[in-house]
Formats: C-alpha cells, sequence, structure tokens
C-alpha cells in the first residue's frame, strides 16, 4: 500500500488529502500538523474549516484510510509521498518585507523530511510558493540526504474555496512538475498513477518544476490561462474588493520578482492592482460615512457576511476587515453575522496587523474577548434590528433571500443598504423605503445630494 503524508492540516491539504483518501481506497493518507487543536478538530464532528461536502468525504474515510495526527516525525519517516502544504506569509520584515513570501516554514519542513527519512521520498510541493522554490527545497535535501535518495515535484492547487471538494472531483487539470531525468520521471508517474483513480490521463499534465510553478503563479495573477474555469463570471465580479489567501500574496510576490530582475515598471503596474484593491474598500467606507450625514459616530452599522467569500469560513485578506476597520474608525457600533465565521475568528481578524494571520494559527496573537463598538450575533434580523445602515460584504445566499420588509420595519429611518457583493433587488428595496447603494450601479437620487466620495 502507498503510503501519503500531507504536512499541513489546513485549506489546501485537508481536503485534497481527504478526496485523495476517497477516491484511492488503497492510498493511505496521513494529515499531520503541530497544531494540536487543528488536528483534533478534523478527528472531531466540527471539522475546523467550512467546505461544502467536505464532512461527508472525511467521514467516509477518516479511520479507515484517512488519518489526522500530530505524530509528525513518525508520519514522515513511514511514508512514500510527501505533500508540503504549510504556510507561506509575506515577509513582514527584512529583505523583500510587504512583498516577498516568506518560506521559514516550507524550509523547516524540509529539513524535519532530511532529518527523520530513512528510505527513498517523492516531496510534493503544494504550498502557493514563489517561482524556483522546489529548486531551493531541492537543494536543501540533497545537502543533507545520508544516502537517500529525495525527488522534487511541483504538484499547485487550483482550488476555489467554496467549491474545492468539486474542484479535486473534476479538476480542470492535474499539473505535476519534475525533473527531466529518470528518477524525476518516475517520481511524475507515481503521483501521475494516484489521480489517474479518478481523473482522466489527457487532464493530468506534465511538465518541468519551473513550469508548474509559473503556471500556478500566472493563474493567480491573470486567471487567463485557457484551461481556468474560474474565468468568467463565476470569477469577475464587482465587489467591495478581491480576499482569500492566495490572490494578494502572488501579487506582492509578482513584484517582488519583478524588482529583483530589474524590471521597475512592471513591478510598479502590479503594485497598483493591490492598491487600487485597497482603494475599493476605502472608498466603501467612505460613501457608508458620507451618506449618513458624514458620521456614523455611535451609530448601529449591521455588517452581513465577513469571510472573503461564500461557501466558506476563510477571512484571510477578506474585504470585510478593513471595511469593519475603517467604520469603527469613524467611531460605528458593529453588529457582525456571518453563518460560517466564529466570534473568535472575527474578534481576532479586528485586531491583528495585516499578513499576522498568514502564519500557523498557533504563532497568531491570542483574540481579545471583546472588543469595543463590536457585537457578533448569531442570526441576520438581529443584526440589523436597530441599526442605521447595513453593509452586505460576503454573497451568502441567504442574504438575497431576507424578508427586506420585516428588515426595513426593524431599522432606524432613514434606512440605508450599501451592497459591496450586488446581490440585492434595488429596485425593489426602494420601494420598500430603503436608501440603496449598490458597487458600480447608478446612485440612489439620495445619494446624489451627498457629499461626493473621493
Amino acid at each position: 500500500m502507498v503510503k501519503i503524508c500531507c504536512i499541513g492540516a489546513g485549506y489546501v491539504g485537508g481536503p485534497t488529502m481527504a478526496v485523495i483518501a476517497l477516491k484511492c481506497p488503497n492510498v493511505q493518507v496521513t494529515v499531520v500538523d503541530i497544531a494540536e487543536q487543528r488536528i483534533n478538530a478534523w478527528n472531531s464532528d466540527t471539522l475546523p474549516i467550512y467546505e461544502p461536502g467536505l464532512d461527508d468525504v472525511v467521514k467516509k474515510c477518516r479511520g479507515k484510510n484517512l488519518f489526522f495526527s500530530t505524530q509528525v516525525e513518525k508520519n514522515i519517516a513511514d511514508s512514500d509521498i510527501i505533500f508540503v502544504s504549510v504556510n507561506t506569509p509575506t515577509k513582514t520584515q527584512g529583505l523583500g518585507a510587504g512583498k516577498a513570501a516568506d518560506l521559514t516554514y516550507w524550509e523547516s519542513a524540509a529539513r524535519m523530511i532530511a532529518d527523520v527519512s530513512k528510505s527513498d521520498k517523492i516531496v510534493v510541493e503544494k504550498s502557493t510558493v514563489p517561482v524556483k522554490t522546489a529548486e531551493a527545497i531541492e537543494r536543501i535535501l540533497t545537502h543533507n540526504k545520508k544516502g537517500i535518495n529525495f525527488t522534487i515535484l511541483s504538484n499547485p492547487e487550483f482550488l476555489a474555496e467554496g467549491t474545492a471538494i468539486q474542484d479535486l472531483y473534476n479538476p480542470d487539470r492535474v499539473l505535476i512538475g519534475g525533473r527531466e531525468t529518470p528518477d524525476g520521471q518516475k517520481a511524475i508517474n507515481a503521483l501521475r498513477d494516484v489521480y489517474a483513480n479518478w481523473v482522466p490521463k489527457e487532464r493530468i499534465l506534465c511538465t518541468n518544476l519551473w513550469s508548474a510553478e509559473l503556471s500556478k503563479l500566472a493563474a493567480n495573477v491573470s486567471h487567463s490561462i485557457g484551461t481556468d474555469s474560474r474565468i468568467g463570471p463565476k470569477f469577475l465580479n464587482a465587489s467591495v474588493g478581491f480576499g482569500g489567501s492566495c490572490f494578494q500574496k502572488d501579487i506582492l510576490n509578482l513584484v517582488y520578482i519583478c524588482e529583483c530582475n530589474g524590471l521597475p515598471e512592471v513591478a510598479n503596474y502590479w503594485k497598483q492592482v493591490v492598491k487600487v484593491n485597497d482603494y475599493q474598500k476605502s472608498r466603501f467606507v467612505n460613501r457608508v460615512v458620507s451618506s449618513m450625514f458624514n458620521t456614523v459616530s455611535s451609530k448601529k452599522i449591521a455588517i452581513l457576511g465577513f469571510a472573503f467569500k461564500k461557501d466558506t469560513g476563510d477571512t484571510r485578506e477578506a474585504p470585510a476587515i478593513d471595511v469593519c476597520k475603517g467604520l469603527l474608525g469613524d467611531k460605528a457600533r458593529l453588529s457582525i453575522y456571518d453563518p460560517q465565521v466564529t466570534e473568535d475568528q472575527i474578534l481576532k481578524d479586528l485586531s491583528m496587523k495585516k499578513f499576522d494571520k498568514d502564519h500557523p494559527s498557533h504563532l497568531q496573537p491570542a483574540s481579545p474577548t471583546s472588543i469595543k463598538q463590536v457585537s457578533i450575533v448569531s442570526d441576520a434580523y438581529q443584526a440589523v434590528k436597530d441599526s442605521h445602515g447595513i453593509c452586505i460584504l460576503t454573497e451568502w445566499d441567504e442574504f438575497k433571500k431576507l424578508d427586506y420588509q420585516k428588515v426595513f420595519d426593524s431599522m432606524q429611518k432613514p434606512a440605508f443598504i450599501f451592497d459591496g457583493r450586488n446581490i440585492v433587488d434595488a429596485h425593489q428595496l426602494r420601494k420598500i423605503g430603503f436608501i440603496v447603494y449598490c458597487i458600480g450601479k447608478p446612485l440612489d437620487p439620495w445619494l446624489k445630494d451627498m457629499p461626493s466620495v473621493a
């Protein structure tokens, strides 16, 4: 039986390994992590991440050929194939701060693999990492191999949170990059055989390390790779801003690559993408404040949605964080509701510095027990009761189905709705009596008379 070990029990490692276990009953899959609380959650009835369909997959396989463990060294030593899916946060200090990826956790994983391995290993790069990371990791393993053969592969993930399980069941493509050597080709074939249990062979693309890493970066930044079904209406929607763990991180990494290769004009171009995204969020806050008589001080604002997109509990780089901080800066009182994000996570996000969240949970600052001016509620109607305005910041389907007459009747007047995801019927809401602002749509007559927003 082939034994697979995945280092890192996060948004990529957990779902990917669960689906491999489901589709490959003759493969033993173990996901390891040093965060005991996270592993305990994977072994419980309440998984540490929300993803539609994930619960069913885990329950079918857990204890059979899918295991979650904190025994990192033992499982590395016992495995044939090792997936590395650890955090690669943006550096906060030193060379490349604010742009370059911090490979501290990747390097630690590589050194641990070298230290504890007693047999040949295939090491698979699964994290979102800078181009040429595999080459750097290969050097670490090669110089510490002690007679053991390590073969490095790049197998980038192309998952979209909220549809990750379906993306894994039916991928547009599976990309495997390796060395053009006999050992490299043998390792590529071994990994291809795993995916071939359910993925048509024509969708399993094999290439070299550099091309595989570059394809992941290009797909995240441009979304223009021809086989990527995330392009179009599934991805290009007007909103208060983009979020998620990879998009901004990859753009900043691209900025750093351009700067290091003497391309300052190209670097500045990509910097502007991040700046425009930040501007979109601050402009939304300014629109809220200016519309409500130029002050939200002591006014209750209902925040509907905190995750960076629907069907996930992930809040990494979520626009809601910056919008909430902006409103709090103007002394608003916030009542926040999201169906999948916990109170602890919301409070942590609103108290942490930028990039802190990219680090593993056990290295993050402790979340405060409360934040003045912020209440977290478990129901949308409770959030909007007695509020002066509503900000829709995640496109959860339930927000489209609310009884907006009931919502209007429970609010202070005039009642404002600021739709940061373009999911409401603005015409219908105006007939009820709301003053409505939707991203990129004609202004409500009321708003035209308010101060302009820079």
